[in-house]
């Protein structure tokens, strides 16, 4: 079984382009089910099997998030298995998917927004990259994989616009705002004397590709943008659990609210179905009731 995972999980590496954290997540998921089915092999397991997996991590405690989350990348294994011919039926065809209470995502207000994006004051290549990454990540909306993966070639400041390659390496153009374009410039400024000192003393190689980079030269990974956000929203007293995707919802929210149509923010956002990017329509729904609420006589 383990043999088989790790055949799964090369092929989304390396021809869907996962990012190296829903990797992690995948593989921890589907080690959970190789422990719990010990030595059967794929072609022996059944729908029961899986069902009986799934009572276990809801025994465990599990959420039933948690579980739905984990039931997709067994779904997702096992369609692969099958369409490989790897398995002669695919057993989680006939397994009930839980129904989940929808759950708004989390976001920032306007004011919050610019307060954290604004944060980094400083004037070293530190301050100047992550005020840069802020500003990148409120302007355009990209998931947090799409940013350590941009490339200096990625970014044209003339049209405002940088090139993002998104899941299952799919190309899309996100827009720059005035702000996000004015930290860029700043920052890739400070980066050139980083790079050139680098250079002339040796002491480390620089990734001469990498848009953002650490201070040994190299790409940022997305744990990196996770703690970067955490130690500027802490510098903020801002109570709200932030989180990169936060800052993605926070662009989709906030260009609802003020005119943005739905297949525009789906364009922008990058997803497949406008019935992802629809969830904003709740998000202005709930804006309307709190205006409604504070405005009418009678609410």
């Amino acid at each position: 079984m383990k043999r088989f995972v790790q055949k799964f999980t090369n092929y989304l590496e390396v021809e869907k382009n996962y990012s190296q954290h829903t990797l992690r997540s995948y593989r921890t998921d589907l080690a959970e089910l190789v422990e719990f089915l010990k030595d059967k092999a794929p072609g022996d397991v059944d729908n029961i099997d899986l069902r009986r997996f799934l009572a276990e991590l809801k025994n465990r405690g599990c959420s039933k998030r948690t579980v739905v989350r984990k039931l997709a990348a067994v779904r997702s294994f096992f369609k692969f298995l099958f369409r490989e011919q790897l398995v002669k039926l695919n057993p989680a065809d006939s397994v009930f998917t839980p129904k989940l209470d929808n759950r708004l995502p989390e976001f920032l207000d306007e004011g919050k927004t610019v307060e954290l994006v604004t944060a980094p004051s400083g004037n070293d290549i530190t301050d100047k990259r992550d005020r840069a990454i802020l500003e990148v990540l409120y302007s355009t909306g990209i998931r947090v994989s799409e940013l350590v993966g941009l490339n200096d070639s990625s970014v044209d400041l003339i049209a405002g616009a940088v090139k993002v390659r998104g899941k299952g390496k799919k190309e899309r153009i996100a827009m720059l705002g005035s702000e996000a374009q004015k930290a860029l410039r700043s920052y890739i400024d400070k980066k050139r004397g980083f790079i050139f000192e680098a250079s002339s003393k040796g002491r480390i190689k620089v990734d001469t590709e990498a848009l953002f980079l650490n201070k040994r030269g190299k790409r940022l990974t997305d744990r990196s943008i996770r703690r970067l956000i955490e130690k500027y929203v802490k510098k903020c007293s801002i109570e709200q659990n932030v989180s990169p995707h936060s800052i993605r919802h926070s662009f989709a929210t906030h260009m609802l609210n003020n005119g943005a149509d739905l297949r525009s923010i789906q364009e922008l956002l990058g997803h497949k179905n406008l019935s992802t990017t629809q969830i904003y329509t709740h998000l202005g729904t709930q804006k309307i009731k709190e205006i409604y609420s504070k405005a009418h006589p009678r609410a």
